[in-house]
């Protein structure tokens, strides 16, 4: 097992990306903290996990809940091996307010970056203080494709998640530079179906209409899974990466390479 031992903890780990995390790090042997806003829902994948979990109630945009929490997790397992910054929003979850940048609220531009930059600062910060206990640790912050491109239609989410990217990078030079041997990575994922497409797929008749043109700038033609997020994850916490920190990892089935042509007939068949 790859983790076996290590102490992880993944914020926004009630569904979706954060609940594969989770799930796949206690497989790989970790003892594992699901943190969420949404307790109900982290106790549901902590049981789901068995043993091996605690389930946590926390909303990363505060300060004293990420105190407790480090608290609670430290008494529980000792120390922290792993903290995966997971929880985000786009904004558009529930309302149909634009997120443009001419035509966004002050209000709505601030709710995004209180959860997914704060969030994110706060997660590191008390990370670092907690992984000073044994010197070692993997930090991994969750950005997206959003990250590295504009959007227009979600421009509080992009600025937060390329704000997210380039902290990554401060964190790993700061820990390199206190002597720890803490790494902090970014992992970015473009299309990943998960809850968080859902205001933006529908459930009416233009769902698969929505889901087909989301897929078609996608040169591998389909939607991402959580589980190949996780894998990446996977990879970052454990030991076969003690050499990498302040990289950026791409999950987009191609998209930030370029465009790719729609294979022919008569390539699908020899595939």
């Amino acid at each position: 097992m790859r983790l076996r031992g290590k102490v992880a903890h993944v914020t926004g780990a009630s569904r979706g990306i954060g609940a594969a995390l989770a799930r796949a790090f206690a497989r790989e042997g970790a003892y594992v903290v699901v943190s969420d806003l949404n307790l109900a829902g982290a106790e549901s994948v902590a049981r789901e996990i068995g043993d091996a979990a605690l389930a946590l109630m926390l909303d990363v945009r505060d300060e004293v809940q990420w105190q407790a929490a480090q608290a609670e997790l430290l008494d529980r397992f000792g120390r922290l091996d792993v903290l995966v910054n997971n929880a985000g929003i786009t904004g558009l979850e529930d309302t149909t307010a634009p997120h443009d940048p001419e035509h966004a609220t002050l209000g709505g531009w601030r709710a995004v970056h209180a959860t997914n930059l704060d969030g994110v600062f706060l997660g590191c910060k008390y990370a670092i203080q907690a992984m000073r206990r044994t010197g070692i640790g993997s930090i991994i912050n969750i950005s997206s494709r959003s990250g590295i491109i504009g959007i227009p239609a979600a421009a509080a989410y992009a600025s937060s998640k390329a704000a997210v990217r380039n902290h990554t990078k401060t964190v790993a030079l700061y820990c390199a530079e206190q002597g720890l041997n803490v790494r902090c990575n970014s992992i970015h994922p473009a299309a990943i179906l998960t809850p968080m497409w859902e205001p933006m797929l529908g459930q009416g008749p233009e769902r698969e209409a929505n889901i087909a043109a989301i897929v078609a700038e996608t040169p591998l033609r389909r939607f991402g899974t959580p589980d190949e997020v996780a894998a990446v994850a996977v990879m970052l916490a454990s030991d076969e990466a003690t050499y990498i920190t302040g990289s950026e990892f791409h999950i987009d089935g191609g998209i930030l390479a370029g465009s790719a042509a729609v294979p022919t007939k008569e390539q699908q068949k020899l595939s």
